[in-house]
């Protein structure tokens, strides 16, 4: 299922002295199936592009289309566009409210008219998929866990509902790096396990190396870039001039061709790194 938008343009505040224009003239289609990461600096426009995916903002002019089908049309109901689309905002966790770790995770599904039975199984199988015991954790008070494990949580009841579009805004952000890497490990396999197109807004490039199958780059309401990450990440120059970069290892490799080894020019995660300053050693006369 894909999401498609054209010349979608947003604007704060209209006809007041507070209006801004958050999105410019957007045109885009996110494929099926496909790990999308959406970047961009602080007021880029991201947040508020990825609201507009699931119905939560209406575009100001253009339209969104889920599944070929324009979500602002007549008729359409906005509840059956977020059972298709889940949105995970920033700090999910501050959404938690039961007494129970299952029954946060329940809460969506219960309100699907599923039997017990189905709710039981689809939480059962979203705490797998974010790494939670169903036993062991079923009954703990979410406010007793720690926060990489709230945040599972808050995944977790956004998965249950099993959408088949997952958005994350900054989902490792304000985790300690011990959190920050059990979200990111669990987000692969969410991935893998239910092949659903999986959007992510980041502000990490290494994260967003490391995940991505393709690149969407925002600067100041615009989609400036949109590519595989070794040619998105190539363009260095470029993404330092909108107040970005490309992961720090990008950096390592161009300072060591530099000083003579024989690298990849489109080297941009460690272990691809690694492995390429490896052989380069073993060559020997490649280095000077």
């Amino acid at each position: 299922m894909s999401i498609k938008a054209e010349h979608v343009t947003f604007e704060y505040s209209i006809g007041t002295p507070f209006a801004k224009k958050a999105l410019d003239d957007i045109s885009m289609e996110i494929p099926e199936g496909k790990f999308v990461a959406l970047i961009g600096h602080t007021g880029s426009g991201k947040s508020t592009l990825i609201q507009h995916f699931n119905g939560l903002i209406k575009p100001t002019s253009g339209r969104i289309l889920v599944d070929g089908q324009d979500i602002h049309a007549e008729g359409v109901r906005k509840a059956d566009i977020r059972k298709k689309v889940g949105l995970v905002f920033q700090y999910p966790e501050y959404q938690l409210f039961e007494e129970t770790v299952e029954k946060d995770i329940a809460f969506g599904p219960g309100n699907l008219n599923l039997s017990p039975e189905e709710i039981d199984l689809r939480v059962r199988k979203a705490m797998e998929l974010v790494g939670l015991d169903f036993e062991e954790y079923r009954h703990k008070s979410p406010f007793e866990l720690s926060g990489g494990q709230k945040r599972r949580v808050a995944i977790a009841g956004v998965v249950a509902m099993e959408p088949k579009v997952l958005i994350l805004d900054e989902p490792t952000a304000g985790l300690d790096p011990s959190g920050r890497d059990e979200i990111l490990s669990q987000l692969k396999e969410l991935h893998k396990s239910y092949a659903m197109t999986t959007i992510l807004v980041s502000h990490s490039m290494e994260d967003v190396a490391d995940l991505a199958d393709v690149i969407m780059v925002m600067d100041h309401g615009k989609l400036v870039m949109q590519d595989v990450p070794k040619e998105i990440f190539s363009k260095v120059e470029e993404l330092e001039a909108m107040g970005l970069a490309s992961p720090q290892v990008t950096y390592l490799v161009r300072r060591l061709k530099k000083e003579g080894f024989d690298l990849p020019d489109d080297i941009i995660r460690v272990n691809e790194a690694a492995e390429a300053i490896a052989r380069a050693l073993q060559k020997g006369g490649d280095c000077k």
